[in-house]
């Protein structure tokens, strides 16, 4: 009984709105008790009675069941983890966004370093970075080797927060590289400064 229970619920975790207490107007209901276990089928004003002497409320968790189907909960704490749900959810679900940016072989050292650190917000941020040496003319295409070396030192600035995805590569009048953030960053960070707590310790 309890497992049908749970997948009531379950099917109903995504209901926008609630209706509880006095809102609850259905003539009966198939009750739910605050510990999961099915009660029965009593009256809308029985069952609110039943939630009001153990201080919970009652809350319609499956309005298209005959009888509407309702369960005793403390809604506000009902409320909070199903909001903590989503936004794990949504944390999970977020989507990889690919990051370019743009250089020439002729690059200056200060705008080599701007987009550095343009590429280190996009890693620290989850995002993959497309970086891209582009060929205006011809006359550039003969420093396919410079941009190779542009794009192997660039990618040794932001070590620390990115490794190579897919190495230079020419497309075009283009070279490109991709780089992926670095997922144990924040593993690092906590492994070291445990490390440090414990020395102090010591």
């Amino acid at each position: 009984m309890k497992a049908e229970t749970f997948d009531i619920i379950r099917r109903c975790t995504d209901i926008a709105e609630f209706f509880i207490n006095e809102q609850i107007r259905d003539k009966e209901v198939r009750l739910i008790g605050d510990s999961g276990e099915m009660l029965g089928i009593f009256s809308s004003r029985d069952a609110q009675k039943m939630a009001e002497d153990k201080n919970l409320d009652l809350v319609k968790i499956s309005p298209g069941a005959k009888p509407p189907v309702c369960k005793i909960m403390d809604f506000s704490k009902f409320k909070f983890e199903q909001a903590k749900k989503e936004r794990e959810a949504r944390k999970k679900q977020k989507t990889q966004d690919t990051k370019e940016l743009w250089l020439t072989p002729n690059i200056d050292t200060h705008d080599i370093e701007v987009r550095v650190k343009r590429a280190i917000e996009f890693l620290k941020n989850g995002d993959k970075v497309k970086v891209t040496v582009r060929f205006r003319h011809g006359r550039e295409m003969g420093r396919t080797n410079t941009a190779y070396t542009i794009l192997e030192n660039f990618a040794k600035s932001v070590a620390e927060y990115g490794n190579v995805d897919k190495p230079p590569k020419m497309e075009a009048r283009r070279m490109s590289m991709f780089l992926m953030a670095k997922k144990d960053i924040d593993k690092k960070a906590d492994k070291s400064s445990q490390k440090t707590k414990v020395q102090k310790k010591r």
